[in-house]
């Protein structure tokens, strides 16, 4: 399955759960939810930026774009499965609902996964991995011994370096030649 959806995905539901369930709460106390309605927020912000701040900090591929398409689908979807849950949850909400949840309802969800997810991938893509921290790797058995090299130490003591995950580009001479 493609990163985007499942990120994607799991943002709808989240939402969409949040959505439901406020607007269940609602219907209980309309006028005394602020408090909530702002605890529940700043945990779907959360949520966003530290999925999106460890998808940087694990050096995923395209985390950017997978993001950007994450918090489309995440504003559809929640759009529909929040006029769905609220049909069945709470009021039961017709076909006249799912054009607002799919205009503004869906652009504020794109824009509530969208921004902390580039906040976390900011973030994540700062902190250092720990094996860049240590990029000497313990040898694995002491049983073969290599010929020694030119330290003088057999091989198998001596630490291996980890291969580079991406080779260094070199640099090609200039077409033109330089003045001197």
């Amino acid at each position: 399955m493609r990163p985007w959806l499942t990120r994607g995905l799991a943002m709808a539901f989240l939402h969409a759960i949040a959505d439901t369930a406020l607007a269940k709460a609602t219907v209980y106390n309309p006028t005394g939810l602020l408090t909530v309605r702002i605890v529940v927020i700043a945990l779907l912000v959360g949520a966003a930026a530290l999925w999106s701040a460890v998808d940087a900090w694990l050096r995923r591929e395209d985390a950017g774009r997978t993001w950007l398409i994450a918090s489309l689908v995440a504003g559809l979807g929640s759009g529909v499965l929040y006029v769905i849950g609220r049909g069945i949850f709470v009021d039961q909400a017709g076909t006249a609902e799912l054009q607002p949840a799919l205009t503004g309802g869906a652009a504020f969800t794109a824009l509530l996964v969208l921004v902390p997810a580039g906040l976390g991938l900011l973030a994540g893509g700062r902190l250092t991995r720990p094996e860049a921290a240590n990029p000497v790797e313990p040898v694995e058995s002491v049983d073969s011994v290599e010929p020694a090299g030119d330290s003088g130490e057999p091989a198998a003591e001596r630490p291996r370096r980890r291969p580079s995950p991406s080779p260094r580009r070199r640099r090609t001479p200039s077409p033109t030649p330089r003045r001197e």
